[in-house]
């Protein structure tokens, strides 16, 4: 009996074949030979590589969403880091996963719920919708380009590092540029630690730039900007350039979607 074909399986066959064949190789024709069927078969599911590597990308997140929303953490930092690790590792469990992942579309919303979730926890911890919407979205694009990096020097999980990275051969080909030699000893050894002290700088600086500070917080079970005491809200003193406090529409806006594309 044949079996039947749609894009659910076409997308786990192309999952599987990653590893195989890496992006380049991963054609649809490939695919379908993969499932010994005729490229036609697919292409009544897929116009192009591109929607295929939408249904890939939507594919990944789904397998994802379990272990970012089962993510923890005694504060927003540590629990912003602890879901945006696990990002991190299921793209590194691909040959060319960060790249598969990058630009893409998702097809359905599955990803909301995780999304909500994940938002509603910065919200708490005192960020305004839009600005928890841009902290995910910052460490997001931050992890996902350091994979695309890092599946550069270590192409395929598990395996060897690609030969022109290797510290001593480069360090012949940067004679003379000492300072440029020790950076790669910093970008390409020990990646792990590298992409931690990234994080690090990143959730520091959402911390510094988008939330807010705790004079302009609301109190806990306080509505829209109002103090703790319930007074409105207090007016700089004459002359000091301390900002108007956000206009209460602009408090209400609902965070931006963070769908892809």
């Amino acid at each position: 009996m044949a079996t039947r074909i749609d894009r659910a399986l076409v997308a786990d066959t192309a999952l599987r074949l990653l590893n195989e064949v890496g992006l380049e190789g991963l054609t649809l024709r490939r695919i379908a030979k993969e499932l010994d069927v005729q490229a036609p078969a697919l292409y009544w599911h897929f116009k192009n590589k591109q929607e295929l590597l939408d249904e890939v990308a939507t594919e990944m997140f789904r397998r994802m969403a379990v272990p970012i929303a089962e993510a923890e953490g005694a504060t927003w930092q540590e629990h912003l880091a602890a879901a945006i690790r696990e990002v991190r590792r299921f793209l590194l469990g691909y040959r060319d996963g960060a790249k598969v992942f990058s630009g893409t579309r998702y097809t359905d919303s599955g990803h909301a719920t995780p999304l909500e979730e994940m938002l509603r926890f910065c919200v708490d911890a005192g960020f305004t919708p839009r600005a928890a919407a841009r902290a995910w979205f910052t460490v997001t694009t931050y992890t996902v380009g350091y994979v695309i990096e890092e599946q550069s020097v270590y192409p395929v999980p598990g395996g060897g590092r690609d030969p022109i990275y290797e510290p001593e051969a480069r360090a012949r080909r940067l004679a003379g540029h000492p300072l440029a030699t020790e950076a790669g000893m910093e970008f390409f050894e020990d990646l792990d630690a590298g992409y931690e002290d990234g994080l690090r700088a990143v959730i520091a600086g959402i911390e510094v730039t988008l939330l807010p500070g705790p004079e302009s917080r609301p109190a806990p079970g306080a509505g829209g900007s109002r103090s703790a005491s319930g007074a409105g809200e207090s007016r700089p003193a004459p002359g000091s350039e301390e900002s108007r406090p956000a206009s209460e529409s602009e408090e209400c806006r609902s965070a931006p979607e963070l769908e892809k594309g």
